[in-house]
């Protein structure tokens, strides 16, 4: 499929803020695959995710290898949850290649509602790292919810860094930008597991996703520095701001 310049600088620009914002605290999605399906309307929409996550899954690898340097991971929590949400988004991307994602969006809704709400409610939550649970129960909680929000980014996805930087900071009690690193860690296995689905089923425009993948990571780039400079008060706002933003954009999508 032919793109034309002016489809992919616009493209390659929301790559690049999807790459910076989805860095900080994930929701690259609620820009990146809405600018796919406005500017390139005539494509199948399965080809647009699958090129949406060719593209997102370089800028959040780099992002993630950006935090390992400069942020502490526990390594064992994040394999074990990388590892679980990598199945769950293979199974997501399955699912999505074969039925509509249109019933999930309604739960999806409600549940960004309930994130808002408790960390509105929760001034110093993620602000310092207090672990909730032990060692055993924290990689427990980290796999099923890994799982479960791995299935949902290879069924859908907007929104599923958020999801993560949200269970590990309200469940296990991370900060955010710990929650952030980790985040990233995590996403990158979901992106790859459902990148790896949707190739199969020749469903990515390899051409624009490469181009879109290097704006992405060069966003991430400047996300990911940004996080770490400013710290986990900053990385909280831009979280409030994004998860008021998915709200808002998925409301509309319901009612039109």
């Amino acid at each position: 499929m032919e793109v034309e310049l002016a489809d992919l600088l616009v493209l390659c620009a929301f790559a690049f803020l999807a790459g910076a914002l989805d860095a900080v605290v994930g929701g690259g999605g609620l820009v990146q695959l809405p600018a796919l399906l406005v500017v390139l309307p005539q494509a199948p929409v399965v080809s647009l995710l699958g090129t949406n996550k060719l593209a997102s899954v370089v800028g959040t690898g780099s992002a993630a290898l950006t935090y390992s340097r400069r942020v502490a991971v526990d390594r064992g929590t994040a394999a074990w949850m990388a590892g679980t949400a990598f199945v769950g988004s293979g199974a997501g991307a399955f699912v999505a290649t074969r039925v509509g994602s249109d019933a999930l969006k309604p739960l999806v809704l409600v549940a960004l509602v309930c994130v808002l709400t408790y960390t509105l409610r929760r001034p110093d939550l993620g602000e310092v790292e207090l672990l909730k649970l032990r060692a055993g129960s924290q990689r427990l909680v980290a796999g099923a919810g890994g799982a479960l929000i791995g299935f949902y980014d290879g069924f859908l996805g907007p929104g599923t860094g958020s999801f993560l930087v949200f269970l590990l900071v309200g469940a296990l009690g991370l900060s955010f930008l710990h929650a952030s690193a980790t985040a990233k860690v995590v996403n990158t296995t979901t992106n790859l597991a459902a990148l790896g689905l949707f190739a199969l089923g020749g469903h990515v425009l390899w051409v624009l996703g490469a181009a879109m993948a290097a704006s992405n990571l060069a966003g991430s780039q400047v996300g990911a520095r940004l996080a770490i400079r400013r710290g986990s008060a900053w990385v909280r706002r831009v979280f409030v701001v994004v998860v008021s933003a998915l709200i808002l954009r998925l409301g509309y999508d319901l009612l039109a």
